[in-house]
């Protein structure tokens, strides 16, 4: 992941185009180290750079070539980082790998947004986003302006569920290379080594796992399990194209140089890349959920008015069972239930009325947090009735 500030982008080709752009000042997160595999798609990494970290080698070759240019590295996961050192970013571009990091950068950035009473953001609070990733011959750019566009949540059913295989298939009757990897990794790690979790970065694992799936590919006589193959399966790789991967990534910079400068009007909201169609490709816009429980400036919820906090609560929880187990609950920067060491101290306020606790108020904002949501709080507008 790439972060600029000072209005001077996160993955490998993005890291110069950027660079050579005229952004001067830039941050690069990443955890990984580099493969062999990585050495094909983009002209950042070398033979004996194949075991350093992804972030620093781009970091230094990029200094290297662009006379001027400041390019911070940071080896480890973008969780790592308080939420305090995104917040000094003016843009924040994504190249990452999986839907949990995307959603976990958009609900730090939608974190920071303010709102007034009337539910309008405060501009100063917002942290853009620019976001890319490649499947193969298809690829995707998008800008998200939190509290603007729709934010990675509102948008989270544009993404298809992800691949999974039967059990009783993967026991009694593999057809192909994936159900006899899938077979090693969920069925037989577990029965002969059990208690240790699974690490598809280590080694020594994933020649354990690809042993075992090519000694049952054997015996049922189904070929294609190679070493890479395991790879790919047990870390859901999809091969990358180098042409997609640097269309995307010019795109991905091209929508940062227009926020940062204004020289053109910025998409609006979300490029599909399909490279299989003839080259083909449309711009299309999303609307922005106003329900979403991460960028919403306030959900509305109803209750009755003589209902107690505790009867709130519950009906929270009842409404929003994906988002909310054990919440904490604020009204007007006042804490009125709080979750771990000072449980106690608020337990009086269980029973007592949201009019009361409101200070005679029957609409008003309160804030919700729990420990299911992580990295973001919950605004709703109740209204008792």
């Amino acid at each position: 992941m790439v972060v600029m500030k000072d209005a001077r982008l996160t993955r490998r080709t993005r890291r110069r185009r950027a660079a050579l752009s005229g952004f001067t000042t830039l941050d690069v997160i990443d955890m990984d180290t580099i493969d062999v595999t990585n050495l094909n798609r983009q002209f950042l990494f070398r033979a004996e750079d194949v075991g350093k970290s992804k972030a620093e080698t781009a970091a230094r070759r990029v200094r290297e070539r662009v006379r001027g240019c400041a390019v911070n590295a940071h080896h480890g996961r973008i969780e790592e980082k308080e939420d305090g050192w995104y917040k000094q970013f003016d843009i924040i571009a994504l190249g990452l790998d999986s839907l949990e990091a995307r959603a976990y950068i958009n609900a730090v950035c939608c974190g920071f947004l303010d709102y007034d009473e009337d539910g309008n953001v405060d501009p100063a609070t917002i942290k853009p986003l620019v976001d890319g990733g490649t499947e193969g011959f298809k690829g995707h750019a998008r800008v998200i302006v939190p509290g603007m566009t729709p934010c990675f949540n509102c948008t989270m059913w544009l993404f298809p569920p992800q691949t999974t295989f039967p059990l009783c298939t993967l026991a009694e009757t593999p057809r192909n290379a994936a159900h006899c990897i899938e077979y090693a990794k969920l069925i037989q790690w577990p029965a002969e080594r059990y208690g240790e979790t699974f690490d598809a970065d280590v080694v020594e694992h994933m020649t354990w796992v690809y042993t075992k799936a090519l000694k049952r590919a054997e015996t049922f006589g189904i070929p294609g399990v190679t070493y890479a193959h395991t790879q790919g399966v047990t870390k859901n790789i999809i091969p990358a194209i180098p042409s997609t991967n640097a269309i995307i990534a010019a795109a991905c910079v091209i929508e940062t140089l227009k926020m940062a400068t204004m020289c053109a009007k910025g998409m609006n909201n979300y490029m599909m890349y399909v490279g299989t169609d003839g080259v083909y490709s449309h711009t299309v816009e999303y609307e922005r959920d106003p329900s979403c429980v991460v960028c919403s400036p306030g959900i509305a919820h109803a209750l009755n008015a003589n209902a107690t906090l505790e009867e709130f609560m519950a009906s929270i929880v009842a409404a929003y069972p994906d988002s909310l187990a054990e919440p904490s609950v604020s009204f007007g920067g006042k804490n009125l239930y709080l979750r771990g060491v000072l449980e106690s101290e608020f337990a009086e306020n269980l029973n007592k009325p949201m009019i009361e606790l409101m200070n005679g108020r029957k609409e008003g904002l309160v804030v919700v947090n729990d420990k299911k949501m992580k990295k973001t709080s919950m605004r709703l507008r109740l209204s008792l009735k």
